[in-house]
């Protein structure tokens, strides 16, 4: 087999290329530099010790209430500097929340703020709180010992769902989940009236989600992952029941039992011989790749 002139000059060419890069190693390294290692695979890849003043479980509760406020923000699910959300401080009465006035993206473990149950700081923090903003989360914190973590949004779909007389239907597999786990509360205007705390919980019950119409969407979680989780799974059902309607075509719903069978082995605790776990993974076994993600996307959020 012949080869033209050109094509050995190329080959030859190449030969050369690949021996200068052999013999000029950190030259090669800048043409093709090694990839950037992300803290899945870094092994030395390490999270801030937690200061001298704090306890692990405090720093640790920080650490992952700063990662959600930014896997909030990368999923475009921020409304300005406005909306929480809060985490009560292991084995204390306290709560943490964002400083008011920073963006979702820009939270880390140590700017979060330690409130008590009225809003009022109990650290030297030199950042602000929305005391206003806290009214919802107080309600639900105080009367719910499971509510450690309180999630509220003002999504575009779950502002949309809000203001349907339906509320969130069960049509798709995502809503299904919250099968019977759904409460409403009505509009009361901007949250700054503390009588209305007592009403939000006793709408809230013992439901997992509550819909504030005309308002937004909220979550109780009993922990951070499980909060996040829960309203990951909330976002798609409403923006999917959404697209659906927006079709104008008759909404097909589910035959009887199957939202039932849905929402119990979705959200619950409880042990399930169905999964090999013996429990639901929705609520925990993502989180561990969500603090993956927001490494990714957004470090710097455990200092």
């Amino acid at each position: 087999m012949w080869l033209s002139f050109d094509r050995l000059a190329c080959y030859s060419e190449l030969a050369f290329d690949l021996t200068w890069i052999r013999l000029c190693p950190l030259s090669a390294a800048r043409i093709f530099p090694e990839p950037k290692m992300s803290p899945q695979t870094n092994p030395n890849a390490t999270r801030a010790p937690a200061p001298t003043h704090m306890s692990p479980e405090e720093w640790q509760a920080r650490i992952d209430l700063a990662a959600c406020y930014r896997l909030v923000a990368h999923h475009g699910w921020t409304d300005l500097i406005y909306t929480h959300i809060s985490l009560r401080v292991p084995g204390t009465a306290h709560y943490l929340i964002n400083p008011f006035g920073w963006s979702f993206d820009e939270i880390t473990a140590s700017s979060l703020v330690k409130i008590d149950s009225d809003g009022q700081k109990v650290d030297d923090s030199p950042h602000d709180v929305h005391r206003a903003g806290f009214v919802i989360h107080s309600a639900i914190h105080t009367a719910r010992d499971d509510a450690h973590c309180v999630l509220h949004l003002h999504t575009r779909a779950g502002m949309a769902i809000s203001m349907l007389k339906c509320g969130l239907l069960p049509l798709s597999q995502h809503a299904m989940m919250f099968h019977g786990k759904v409460a409403y509360h009505e509009s009361e205007g901007l949250a700054v009236n503390l009588q209305e705390r007592e009403r939000l919980a006793n709408d809230l019950g013992n439901h997992m989600v509550m819909v504030l119409r005309n308002h937004g969407t909220l979550v109780v979680g009993y922990t951070v992952a499980e909060a996040f989780s829960s309203m990951w799974h909330l976002e798609k059902a409403c923006q999917a029941q959404l697209d659906a309607m927006a079709c104008g075509q008759e909404l097909n719903f589910p035959p009887d039992g199957v939202a039932e069978q849905i929402s119990r082995l979705g959200f619950n605790k409880a042990a399930l011989r169905e999964y090999p776990e013996g429990r639901s993974p929705l609520g925990w076994k993502e989180w561990p790749a969500m603090l993956r993600l927001a490494d990714k996307v957004s470090p710097g959020y455990a200092v």
